[in-house]
């Protein structure tokens, strides 16, 4: 019998060329954003307490136990501030790896990963090099670099679940588009309005079939009850006021027009440097209304700007938005439309390396990046004595650092409960005399000195 022949080189089916420029695109995103993230956990420089309350929240799930967050207060259910189930996801790795640097690179991952679809989307409607050129603008986005840069929230999340939603709506893939949507109501319980909005686009553009349409039209109705229900009923029956605690960031009045500068400003970044405006002649830019509507119908101020997290779910939107404007904008009987549309990914992309400078990333260009701070070192061994399993009350500095093995309540409370150790960030002389601090805080033990280094101080209760 004759030995079989292999088929020809001609017969054998080519891969498509740029089939891995999204995961190579993705892979150095995920090392660039896990680097930033690392370093800024190793050299002590979290900006907030929500690293350790997500990080004692994923700590609880990892032990099949409610998702206690005692930073927000002794025994509170994290279910009942947010509706963030979706946090258990990590417990399986937690487990594993209890610390919260496991959060921070789990963030880095997600954030990555969106890059995917948004570049393959590109490719697929543009052509590899604008593809490419487009996935790379996002993911040096200025939204994605300061979510990275202000530690970990669960909007992580929601950020690839939306970049793959709005991929499958631009390919005309309609169930897939709302498959990918309907996870985001167990994200956050305002995303429930971004559920509605995608389903309705998907709903503007398969209103031609039947089917997807009903579809459509039950997925947008789905995420407006889910929302509704999440605030008024579910967050309550886990919160111990019997509430929703973010209604009180709405004023009674009417705030829209509030701090109209700082909102005005908001919409240029969002729009101008990362799509030159053209996301506007895309239906998907009704995508970032219900989070644009929120934000700045709220009465505080730290909705309106372009710090902290808060944009990181608008990237996704506003890159895919302009991904379908170029898309449409090539056919236009305007000339100067599709020659600004020729040029625009390259104008987008550079406006992102040049804005990139003055933006996080920018620090891994720097040696001094890498230079583990001075006092560092002293301080995790003042930190180091506090046993595990120890009760603490920390501010920002030692909290995040602690929660992996002990129980850490905010400074100032802990209603009631008498902590074992007080841990303290007083490098900006906040406090004058802590042993006299502590008394204050608990009239009923006394507190020594345990150590002090570089302006962190560790008190410790003799009595």
């Amino acid at each position: 019998m004759p030995a079989p022949v292999a088929p020809p080189p001609h017969d054998r089916r080519p891969r498509p060329p740029g089939r891995l420029d999204p995961h190579l695109l993705a892979t150095a995103l995920f090392a660039a954003y896990a680097t930033l993230s690392i370093l800024r956990y190793e050299h002590l420089a979290t900006r907030s307490w929500d690293l350790g309350i997500f990080e004692q929240a994923v700590r609880a799930y990892a032990r099949l136990q409610a998702p206690v967050a005692d930073l927000k207060g002794p025994g509170f259910d994290i279910l009942g501030d947010h509706f963030s189930p979706v946090l258990a996801l990590l417990a399986p790795v937690h487990r594993f790896f209890p610390s919260p640097v496991t959060l921070l690179v789990a963030q880095a991952a997600l954030f990555a990963l969106s890059a995917v679809p948004v570049t393959r989307a590109a490719a697929g409607l543009l052509g590899r090099p604008r593809g490419l050129v487009l996935g790379l603008a996002y993911g040096l986005s200025w939204g994605l670099q300061r979510a990275v840069d202000f530690d970990f929230h669960e909007i992580c999340f929601a950020v690839p679940l939306i970049a793959f939603s709005l991929e499958a709506l631009l390919a005309r893939r309609w169930r897939p588009a709302l498959w990918w949507a309907l996870p985001l109501v167990l994200v956050k319980e305002d995303l429930g309005l971004t559920v509605a909005a995608i389903a309705l686009v998907v709903a503007l553009r398969c209103r031609r079939s039947p089917r997807p349409l009903v579809y459509a039209l039950a997925v947008a109705v789905l995420g407006m009850v889910a929302a509704l229900v999440t605030v008024t009923a579910v967050i309550p029956a886990f919160n111990t006021t019997g509430g929703y605690g973010y209604w009180s960031k709405v004023d009674s009045g009417f705030t829209l027009f509030d701090g109209t500068g700082t909102k005005l400003r908001t919409l240029a970044w969002l729009l101008i440097p990362t799509s030159g405006l053209l996301a506007l002649r895309s239906p998907l830019f009704v995508v970032a209304l219900p989070t644009l509507g929120w934000r700045f119908c709220s009465a505080d101020d730290h909705y309106w700007g372009t710090d902290w997290h808060y944009s990181a779910v608008l990237m996704p939107v506003v890159a895919l938005a302009l991904v379908d404007g170029l898309a449409r904008a090539r056919t236009s009987s305007r000339p100067w439309l599709r020659s600004y549309a020729q040029h625009l990914p390259a104008a987008v992309a550079g406006a992102a390396l040049a804005l990139t400078t003055t933006l996080p990333l920018s620090t891994l260009t720097e040696s001094a990046t890498y230079d583990t701070p001075e006092g560092v070192p002293r301080i995790e061994r003042a930190l180091d004595r506090i046993p595990d399993g120890a009760t603490v009350e920390a501010d920002i500095g030692p909290s995040s650092r602690l929660t992996s093995r002990c129980r850490v309540f905010w400074i100032g409370a802990t209603r009631g409960i008498t902590p074992d150790y007080i841990a303290l960030n007083n490098t900006g002389k906040w406090v004058g005399d802590v042993q006299a601090y502590a008394h204050q805080l608990h009239p009923d033990a006394r507190y020594v000195i345990d150590d002090a280094a570089y302006g962190y101080v560790v008190l410790k209760r003799s009595s």
